[in-house]
């Protein structure tokens, strides 16, 4: 049986910062724009090639994953305890710890990436808006307004986002190769 996933509010997981290791499973461009100090950067989508970084780090202190939202905070630390590695995830995520005032640290990063819930309002509202322009002189245009307001409702219901993950595969926000070595070598070093 896999371990269960327990949740931190921001303030619990501020008195125990000092005892937790912390992992930022947003984009690199996300995590560059502020995070938890001392949070080390694992995207999502790169979250299984470091599961033997992570069991390490895991046998060391207690983990605590962290997103904008809490939302891919929460997947991660399911697929965690599905490998057997006990997580918790920070309620509210970063939002909620930068609301209640605590402190964040952010990269000095030449790439600027947007956080990726506005990169899915850019992405989602201007193919809206091609379907309802080009709608105009092609009928059928206007489809394409109806499946991307349909996969919102879908992507609500579910508290999923494909937009989000397919724009996670986007090379700006991809984290450099020596960036996610050097994070997985200071979590099991």
């Amino acid at each position: 049986m896999a371990p269960t996933t327990t949740a931190l509010t921001a303030d619990q997981a501020n008195a125990r910062l000092h005892e937790l290791t912390v992992i930022d499973v947003r984009t690199p461009g996300e995590y560059a724009s502020g995070h938890l100090p001392g949070a080390h950067n694992i995207p999502l989508d790169h979250l299984d090639a470091a599961l033997p970084a992570l069991k390490t780090a895991a046998g060391r202190s207690d983990l605590l994953v962290v997103c904008a939202s809490g939302s891919r905070s929460v997947t991660a630390c399911r697929r965690l305890a599905d490998h057997g590695i006990i997580a918790a995830t920070l309620t509210g995520g970063t939002t909620a710890w930068t609301q209640l005032g605590h402190d964040t640290q952010r990269t000095a990063d030449t790439r600027t990436p947007w956080d990726m819930d506005r990169q899915v309002r850019l992405a989602a509202g201007s193919l809206v808006l091609t379907g309802l322009i080009a709608g105009h002189r092609w009928n059928a245009a206007r489809r394409l307004s109806a499946g991307v307001a349909g996969g919102l409702v879908f992507s609500a219901l579910t508290n999923t986002c494909g937009m989000a993950k397919i724009l996670a595969k986007l090379p700006h926000n991809q984290p450099r190769a020596t960036d996610l070595d050097d994070t997985l070598a200071a979590l099991t070093g």
